[in-house]
């Protein structure tokens, strides 16, 4: 680092996020001598991994959500106090379904941890889920990069970003990270773009950092996001893709590169970076094989549609004790949702047939011709401009009104909604019967099987009212909320309501609820644990590294245990 005068003596924190990096792989590869600076960092500081939960009638319960723990680990804030779950939105009023991709949280009750006034100089690029705020003296540039990043591409001063893009270039991830593992172009790219991502984003932290000597640098990388969807599958054998994959892994380790990447790129910042600064690198949860996404997306709302309409089926029809063939490893169609679509079951046997060849334009217009009951349909992605219309959840929307219960949207844990009266416009359960039916759901949920092992794939139901008239704001939406166990499976059992898949696998790596947080610095014992501890501490621990309070607003609390070291310069 170079040697550098600190003018108001007070010794500058450089905090560096690195997404969704999953602290087991971390802590295997930093023993393999991979990723050497976090390996020096870690073993120089205090270390440890991150348990994300949040309170469902009052009783913590396990997390997993994006954009939800960003907000946690920027405010020092549960959802139950700030009132935001996520940017999905459902309107009780209609049942129609608003998805926030940019303005997810404001912070205006809620102001992020770094929002420290005039007394302090603070520089913020490319946090996710964060929002410009005129409490923070100093450059705050957003949605430079990063995996859906919910923020507008913007700064302040509003002139910095464009700056910013004249001399680095745009991110060449942005907004395009969300192809199919099985497109051989689209993997070839991302590889090549992630790793001038990577490069544009340290000589853009590298340049702020030589403009100021800042109280408070930080930045976040979110290559690693994307990396781990992507890759995992070439990466990890944990995965149900990963044996066939053999040939794809000849060249290396995709996903390996790219955090070896990384973690060089964080060893050149901090060259950059006054040599008595603090460092704090976090990842506010992790990445692993992908459970939620086919479960959440797909097979909750597929499960819900049987329940409710008892002798039909929907997606992915699928005879109980037939042998299995192995998943799916060379799909035909372009997109995840397009695979799905093909699966679509219908009673009349002339669609059935024609299924299998139409492209999904001319099958809208079979629909339209062989008309069916308003129950035996379900809507096409390509008939919406809706920005979920890809989730196989949404495709069943039209039916919510006549359900008991069904599936909202969700991109980490299931979602289920009870059709309530006196709730929602058209509700059909009785709050009497509010209790039971949960109860009920929970058993049936519970009886829900990998077909291919027998093992069950649901872990925990968790109720989040206690009663029917529970309606604070502050609640989230679901009524139930649904965990998965961690071993994906392509097509899953209920004795109840058969067989549902096999389907093809959609992103390689999904959303797990640890995070971790590695901190360094004057006071910090070397090699030293951190308190247990969730990512509504990231923000407080990062005040106690820079010798300040935990403003009262926060739920969370500082997990480092500072030692003696005599005065602080």
């Amino acid at each position: 680092m170079t040697d550098r005068n600190h003018p108001t003596k007070k010794r500058p924190t450089i905090a560096i996020g690195l997404d969704s990096v999953d602290p087991n792989v971390m802590e295997k590869w930093m023993a393999e001598g991979h990723l050497k600076n976090l390996k020096k960092l870690r073993d120089r500081g205090s270390y440890g991994q991150l348990n994300n939960t949040v309170n469902y009638c009052d009783i913590p319960t396990e997390t997993s959500s994006t954009e939800r723990l960003w907000v946690m680990a920027l405010t020092g804030c549960l959802p139950n106090t700030t009132g935001y779950w996520g940017p999905v939105k459902y309107n009780v009023n209609n049942y129609e379904v608003e998805h926030e991709t940019e303005y997810s949280f404001d912070y205006k009750d809620h102001p992020a941890f770094y929002a420290l006034g005039e007394d302090y100089k603070v520089a913020i690029f490319d946090a996710p889920v964060a929002a410009l705020s005129d409490q923070v003296n100093g450059p705050q540039i957003l949605g430079w990069g990063g995996h859906a990043p919910h923020t507008p591409s913007h700064s302040h001063p509003p002139e910095l970003f464009e700056q910013i893009v004249e001399k680095y270039g745009h991110n060449p991830v942005l907004h395009k990270d969300y192809g199919c593992w099985w497109d051989e172009e689209y993997s070839s790219n991302i590889k090549k773009n992630l790793s001038i991502s990577v490069e544009r984003r340290t000589d853009i932290c590298k340049d702020l950092l030589q403009q100021e000597e800042w109280d408070l640098f930080l930045t976040v990388f979110g290559d690693t996001h994307s990396a781990s969807h992507d890759f995992w599958h070439l990466s990890q054998s944990d995965h149900p893709l990963y044996p066939y994959t053999a040939d794809k892994r000849a060249a290396g380790d995709p996903m390996l590169l790219a955090f070896e990447q990384v973690d060089d790129a964080i060893g050149k910042i901090l060259e950059a970076a006054p040599d008595e600064a603090n460092v704090v690198v976090f990842s506010v949860h992790s990445m692993g094989n992908n459970v939620t996404d086919v479960f959440s997306m797909l097979f909750l709302g597929e499960f819900l549609y049987r329940f409710n309409f008892p002798g039909k089926m929907m997606l992915a029809p699928g005879k109980l004790g037939k042998k299995l063939n192995p998943p799916n490893i060379n799909p035909q169609r372009k997109t995840w949702p397009g695979e799905v679509w093909q699966q679509k079951h219908s009673p009349n046997p002339i669609k059935r047939l024609f299924r299998r060849y139409l492209p999904g334009s001319l099958q809208t217009k079979l629909d339209n011709l062989l008309k069916s009951s308003a129950l035996d349909t379900i809507r096409c992605p390509a008939w919406t401009t809706h920005s979920l219309n890809w989730q196989p959840a949404m495709w069943y929307q039209h039916l919510w009104p006549q359900m008991k219960a069904f599936a909202l949207p969700a991109f980490a844990a299931g979602h289920l909604r009870i059709n309530l009266k006196g709730r929602e416009p058209n509700g059909i359960v009785d709050p009497s019967d509010y209790d039971s039916l949960c109860m009920e759901l929970t058993e049936k949920l519970m009886q829900l099987t990998d077909a291919r092992t027998g093992n069950p794939i649901v872990k925990e139901v968790v109720r989040t009212r206690k009663s029917a008239t529970d309606n604070s704001p502050n609640l989230p939406d679901p009524d139930l909320v649904v965990l998965w166990n961690e071993t994906p499976t392509d097509v899953i059992d209920s004795p109840e309501y058969g067989r549902i898949g096999p389907v093809t696998y959609y992103r390689p790596g999904g959303h797990r609820v640890p995070g971790w947080l590695i901190a360094t610095g004057d006071g910090i014992e070397p090699g030293s644990h951190l308190s247990p501890g969730a990512a509504i501490d990231i923000g407080p621990t990062i005040l106690e590294v820079m010798d300040l309070p935990t403003p009262a607003r926060c739920d969370g609390k500082p997990l480092v245990k500072k030692v003696s070291v005599g005065s602080r310069t």
